[in-house]
């Protein structure tokens, strides 16, 4: 009884650790990075790939500027769109929301905003919101690509895997060999705990020429979750600047630590091999 239960206890930690990396892929194509300088100034462009590089500081500095932005103009649909991301990536998921409800509330009918809306409420945990609020931006007749990987990410999340993986091969079918969608589907994987298929999608996607750093990092976070911790770290540093290097490796950290410490992975794991029963 108390293994049952000390597995369910791993196999959630490692939902919500998934979670996280699949909501960081699934939407950053849908994030608002464009700047027009009739509305927004000086704000600075941000994107979920280069917040990933910033430190605590600069992190906070970026979110105190567009903030303030924001309460200047809070109809403002670029300036919310910035705001509501960097809070995401600071962690004030509640906020974020709270943010992109007023953005929607001001373009009703933008599917980019109600894309990010999505993830907003995703990231909150309200998925059956986040469902129905990404299938109202869908179009039929125009479908987008990254809004297929949005709801296979929060279908994921709600346990419905094999309906998360028809919308990632919609998504693939739209937008061949995208790789934020194929590490989606990598990380569809990782929830099921086939840690072995996952790590094939993951390399097939960092492969990818339009790979980027968020991709990598999930690649790493599969492969340090098979306990080959040195092998992770290596991707998690390749080919970026030392700050960004040492900003990927404490973000794998901070995941694996959510499977109850990477040492703690290494005695379950034995000798590093795959285990597939997370």
């Amino acid at each position: 009884m108390i293994a049952s239960a000390a597995l369910m206890l791993r196999k959630n930690r490692l939902a919500q650790t998934v979670a996280i990396a699949l909501l960081t892929v699934s939407l950053a194509g849908c994030a608002g990075t464009k700047r027009d300088p009739e509305t927004t100034g000086s704000i600075p462009k941000v994107s979920t790939a280069s917040l990933q590089g910033m430190d605590t500081a600069a992190l906070s500095a970026t979110e105190r500027s567009i903030g303030a932005a924001y309460v200047r103009d809070p109809k403002n649909r670029d300036i919310g769109l910035r705001y509501a991301t960097v809070l995401g990536m600071t962690g004030k998921s509640a906020q974020a929301l709270a943010v992109m409800q007023q953005v929607a509330i001001a373009h009703p009918a933008d599917r980019e905003v109600l894309a990010a809306y999505g993830k907003a409420q995703a990231a909150a945990g309200q998925l059956e919101q986040a469902l129905a609020t990404i299938n109202r931006a869908q179009t039929p007749d125009h479908p987008d690509w990254r809004l297929y990987s949005a709801e296979g990410a929060v279908l994921d999340q709600m346990g419905r895997s094999d309906e998360a993986r028809k919308k990632y091969r919609m998504a693939l079918d739209a937008q061949p060999n995208e790789p934020s969608v194929i590490s989606n589907l990598g990380m569809s994987y990782v929830l099921s705990g086939d840690l072995r298929t996952a790590e094939t999608y993951m390399r097939n996607a960092a492969a990818q020429p339009s790979s980027d750093s968020r991709v990598r990092q999930n690649l790493a976070l599969v492969v340090g979750l098979q306990g080959r911790f040195a092998e992770a770290e290596e991707i998690a540093r390749k080919e970026l600047s030392q700050q960004q290097a040492d900003a990927n490796v404490t973000y794998l950290r901070s995941m694996l630590s959510q499977q109850n410490s990477w040492s703690k992975l290494a005695d379950k794991d034995g000798k590093g091999k795959p285990n597939n029963t997370n």
